[in-house]
């Protein structure tokens, strides 16, 4: 339709609908002081013509066309005229509310979440950390609080959250949550942003934790048949040696899933892995025992020219799943009976039984413990482990071939008096006298 055949105003809806461009921009008006914009590509949008208060015209963009609908422009349209008639400028007017529309916005919890987020991720948090951090705000925080400004969140709204996740019965995320809320809040105090933590007081009135479940776990008389039938494993070789590796190692599966060519010293019989990768955020040293060395040598040969000793299958999985170690326990009868982190209570047990020292077997865990500054890197303990690993890898084989209560006697008693348990290459024959 042409605007020479514009018969009414206000503009009929299938008038707006049908006018066409011409070579030059054109408006025609609707109403009073209200405009309909035709661009020459068609595209089509309401202006208000106006004075501003220093006297001079202007014009006020009200929206496109048509999505903004011509009884909802002539609505705007009045709007903006009762402003000017109190001697505001619909302009300026529209800068502020968007102006208080970011403020506001900078003071939603989301935006508060975000701000404490970040700073964990600089403070040089581990990637998986961050990626759980990142699940307890998406899972269960922003859907509750996110749109919420920081000053209208009451203490009613933090208890609602947490009874929400204790009712799933997982308490040690409500008890990450309840940190991080307390956190957020803080810092949004200090940066001026609200002025009381309403989830400062939760810990009062969460259910108690249950009794933790110790990780699945063999003690010493079920251990010969365990290792005579994980010999008999018939899973992969890198599956293999990674659960002979958290055996002799008593490391965390996590730690030897992602473990690199590059921290292993074949030389020096070591195995250095960087802080970043670790718990404690502390670089950890573990000696490697002569089984230990034998088995990654022969893996070398497999996947010694990537990066990673276990590496994955295809860009999305660099190094072999969580539950690759537990499959393979499973797969030889172990199934709900050991898991790949109880070995660490397995080795903590009999270590301790046969008396090795208590500050020794927490430096291989790699736990962080009052007073064990500084122990991760005293060269001292690291010659020890090396004694203490060596005598835990030749008592594990003696007790994978058969071993007697004697026989097991004797071989802590040459430890003692030798100082070291990697006597013999043939143990456990030349080592024991029957």
């Amino acid at each position: 339709m042409k605007r020479s055949e514009i018969k009414r105003r206000p503009l009929a809806d299938t008038t707006l609908a049908s006018l066409e461009p011409e070579a030059t921009t054109y408006r025609e008006l609707d109403s009073p002081g209200l405009y309909f914009r035709v661009k020459p590509n068609g595209t089509k949008s309401w202006e208000l013509r106006y004075k501003k208060p220093n006297g001079k015209w202007s014009w006020h963009g009200l929206g496109g066309y048509p999505d903004l609908p011509g009884t909802l422009a002539r609505k705007k349209a009045n709007e903006a005229k009762q402003l000017i008639a109190h001697g505001t400028d619909p302009i300026q007017h529209k800068i502020e509310q968007r102006e208080a529309k970011e403020i506001a916005s900078a003071n939603t919890f989301a935006a508060a979440a975000e701000y404490w987020y970040q700073r964990k991720a600089q403070d040089g948090r581990a990637a998986s950390t961050l990626r759980l951090m990142r699940g307890y705000l998406d899972n269960d925080v922003l859907p509750a609080l996110g749109s919420k400004l920081l000053t209208e969140i009451t203490r009613r709204d933090c208890a609602d959250l947490q009874e929400r996740i204790e009712a799933r019965g997982a308490m040690n995320t409500r008890d990450k949550i309840r940190v991080a809320l307390r956190q957020i809040f803080s810092q949004a105090i200090a940066r001026g942003l609200c002025e009381y933590n309403p989830a400062s007081e939760l810990g009062s009135i969460a259910k108690p934790t249950p009794k933790a479940k110790q990780y699945p776990h063999l003690l010493e008389p079920e251990l010969p048949s365990f290792l005579q039938a994980l010999r008999r494993s018939t899973s992969r070789t890198p599956a293999r040696v990674a659960t002979w590796l958290v055996l002799w190692t008593a490391s965390r599966p996590g730690m030897v899933r992602h473990a690199e060519w590059n921290e292993i010293n074949f030389a020096d019989a070591l195995w250095c892995i960087p802080a970043a990768k670790m718990k404690t955020r502390r670089d950890h040293v573990t000696p490697l025992s002569r089984q230990a060395l034998d088995a990654l040598r022969e893996l070398h040969r497999m996947t010694g020219r990537g990066r990673y000793l276990f590496p994955g299958i295809g860009a999305k999985q660099p190094v072999i799943s969580e539950n690759t170690i537990n499959l393979t326990l499973n797969k030889v009868g172990y199934k709900g009976r050991l898991v790949g982190h109880g070995s660490r209570h397995t080795a903590s047990t009999l270590l301790r039984e046969h008396r090795w020292d208590k500050d020794l077997v927490e430096a291989q865990l790699a736990h962080k413990e009052q007073g064990m500054a500084g122990l991760y890197n005293n060269a001292e303990y690291v010659v020890l482990r090396r004694t203490m690993l060596q005598w835990y890898a030749d008592f594990l084989g003696a007790l994978e071939t058969g071993i007697t209560p004697d026989q097991i006697e004797n071989f802590n008693r040459a430890v003692i008096v030798s100082g070291t348990s990697a006597l013999s290459q043939n143990f456990p024959e030349k080592l024991f006298q029957t």
